[in-house]
């Protein structure tokens, strides 16, 4: 049994909206940070997969994820197929 809602202080002001709070716009609020979010963590793994070096490169046949975006590791792949071939 829920019941009703309790009065309030109506003169309260609060960032997150106050008691009962539910703007209007919250799903399109959602997706503008959504997609904020996404953006700079698309930013930040650009730039850490430009960055990357290695010193060590991976074992042939076993699963690494970096092996399919560090350029480093594409370049080495491909110099060690051509040189082989």
């Amino acid at each position: 049994m829920a019941g009703h809602k309790i009065p309030y202080p109506k003169h309260v002001w609060s960032p997150a909206g106050g008691w009962y709070a539910q703007p209007s716009n919250w799903k399109a609020n959602t997706a503008v940070l959504g997609a904020v979010v996404f953006g700079i963590a698309a930013a930040a793994f650009k730039l850490s997969a430009d960055n990357e070096v290695r010193t060590k490169f991976p074992e042939e046949g076993r699963f690494f994820p970096s092996r399919y975006w560090s350029k480093q590791i594409v370049e080495h792949e491909k110099e060690k197929k051509a040189g082989s071939a």
